[in-house]
């Protein structure tokens, strides 16, 4: 069906951008040379996924697992925060904390996003509007495209900090879970650490 113009009163400048409705999907490619999109948009299976403000908790869990991952990783592995990753043509998702090699986070080109080779953990902290995404669209698609290991941030109850730990069984390219952890979580993998969960920004 044939879109309607628009009528005559309404000034282009009013008009919604091009990017609304999209033809078909998106590539990687023309994903990264748009430019004007709402800040954190993702493109999830060829299509633009926006997400609404960020709530303080959202924000402050962010803050504080980078925080603490970044304090406790070795020289070769550095964290970041909301950075991209390209995981294939139609795929850029983009994680709220990020483990990736010193190497790519000090590299020049590309600025604004990482390859999945890059990356050995992703972390993904659950909001009302992206509980779909965070706990099965977007972790089956990490997994899928080789990334070790997955966390998963819930909100528990009066605002405790639930975190669910996955990493990839190499032969289904699956996630398989390993730990839930509440107060305190401890792990090996992908380096010793010790976080406290509890140590929110208040």
């Amino acid at each position: 069906m044939n879109a309607e113009p628009l009528p005559d009163e309404v000034d282009e400048a009013d008009a919604p951008p091009t990017w609304l409705a999209p033809p078909g999907g998106y590539t990687a490619e023309k994903f990264l040379a748009m430019r004007g999109l709402p800040k954190h948009t993702e493109l999830i299976d060829g299509g633009l996924v926006f997400v609404s403000p960020q709530r303080k908790w959202h924000r402050r869990v962010i803050s504080m697992v980078r925080g603490q991952l970044r304090a406790q990783a070795p020289d070769s592995l550095r964290a970041d925060r909301e950075m991209a990753v390209r995981l294939a043509d139609r795929q850029m998702p983009e994680p709220d904390v990020l483990i990736v090699s010193s190497e790519a986070f000090g590299r020049d080109d590309p600025q604004s996003f990482y390859y999945p080779d890059d990356v050995v953990l992703v972390v993904e902290v659950v909001s009302p509007d992206s509980e779909e995404r965070d706990r099965d669209t977007k972790p089956f698609k990490y997994a899928k495209a080789g990334i070790p290991h997955f966390w998963r941030v819930e909100r528990g109850t009066a605002d405790q900090v639930v975190v669910y730990a996955y990493e990839l069984d190499p032969v289904t390219q699956r996630y398989v879970p390993v730990g839930i952890y509440h107060d305190r979580l401890t792990a090996r993998v992908p380096f010793p650490m010790d976080l406290d969960l509890t140590a929110l920004e208040n």
